[in-house]
């Protein structure tokens, strides 16, 4: 049993996970990713974002309350953006929880919540893009079970810097 409940977001929750999603990048990309582009970072930006995400379900975003009913983390899912995939892959397009609630099991909550809203609808796999240098980032899916796909190693611009990252599979069969 899960100290945290997960829920579908609502748009009035887009403020907590557009803060989410900036102090997350923050801490975990920290000398990854250039300084000046992490706090460049913008949380009104971000909300734009996540507002249009929520209302039209693309991607499909479920939020982890903590006792006290605070939002503590968020993952979004879809049908996977890669091309040439099959309509039965799906993909974790972000999934992201506070820093100061790391290992406590709300990021696996997200993902047991997300893994059974991608098996009612369908999907067989469901993939998503790691840093290959995001260590924890690369713990978690190493430890719910992904299997990384060294074959899709590539290198993508993020602000000044190019970082590789890995694609990982969960497979729901």
């Amino acid at each position: 049993m899960s100290l945290f409940e997960v829920k579908p977001a609502t748009l009035r929750d887009a403020k907590a996970i557009a803060e989410i999603h900036v102090q997350a990048w923050q801490h975990a990309y920290e000398g990854l990713v250039a300084d000046e582009d992490l706090q460049a970072l913008s949380v009104d930006k971000r909300m734009a974002m996540w507002r249009e995400a929520i209302e039209y379900a693309e991607p499909q975003v479920l939020v982890a309350l903590d006792p006290q009913k605070k939002v503590v983390g968020f993952i979004g899912f879809d049908r996977s953006r890669d091309p040439k995939t099959k309509s039965t892959t799906g993909e974790i397009w972000a999934h992201y929880v506070h820093p100061d609630m790391l290992g406590m099991g709300a990021g696996l909550a997200l993902w047991d919540a997300a893994r059974d809203a991608c098996e009612e609808e369908g999907f067989l796999e469901v993939t998503a893009w790691v840093f290959v240098h995001n260590e924890r980032g690369m713990a978690f899916y190493d430890a719910a079970g992904f299997k990384r796909e060294m074959k899709t190693l590539r290198t993508t611009p993020v602000g000044v810097n190019r970082i590789e990252e890995v694609r990982v599979k969960f497979s729901l069969t």
